[in-house]
């Protein structure tokens, strides 16, 4: 993650804030999200039932790509020195524009879009992030994302 002094954060806007590792989106992974979601669709689960579809294999949902979006904001994203706290403040926007099938491997790619002062020392931060898949050339999704950060 970039660290930037509060007074530049605005002279990162629209620039390219790098680009996290990669990460495995496994059946095991799949499996688990569901559980935790109560989202056990065939389409995520049953491998059998999965083949017969036009991916041919499971998918992960949605919203597991979309959760992981916080892990790749961590190595692709923009931190004001002196930040005490960060909150997720929502999404602006999401668009799931493409599935991720079981075994791919996604990761995010950050650019800072706005920077908004809403009180003294509490930055709100809007960073567009793609979420790319291995070897595809339609990203899984794009999303502004909003964090509050905290700064002393």
């Amino acid at each position: 993650m970039l660290t930037v002094a509060v007074e530049k954060l605005k002279d990162y806007i629209d620039q390219p804030l790098g680009t996290s590792e990669w990460v495995v989106i496994d059946q095991d992974r799949i499996n688990a999200f569901a559980d935790v979601t109560i989202d056990h669709q065939f389409i995520h689960v049953d491998i059998e039932k999965a083949k017969a579809t036009p991916f041919g294999k499971t998918i992960a949902h949605g919203y597991l790509s979309l959760s992981l979006v916080s892990h790749f904001l961590e190595q692709c994203g923009i931190l004001p020195e002196g930040t005490v706290m960060a909150i997720n403040y929502g999404s602006d926007k999401v668009r799931f524009l493409q599935p991720v099938t079981v075994d791919s491997k996604v990761r995010g790619h950050g650019t800072l879009l706005e920077v908004t002062e809403k009180s003294p020392g509490q930055y709100l931060v809007k960073t567009g992030i793609s979420v790319e898949i291995e070897g595809q050339e339609k990203p899984a999704l794009v999303a502004e994302i909003l964090s509050m950060f905290f700064v002393q």
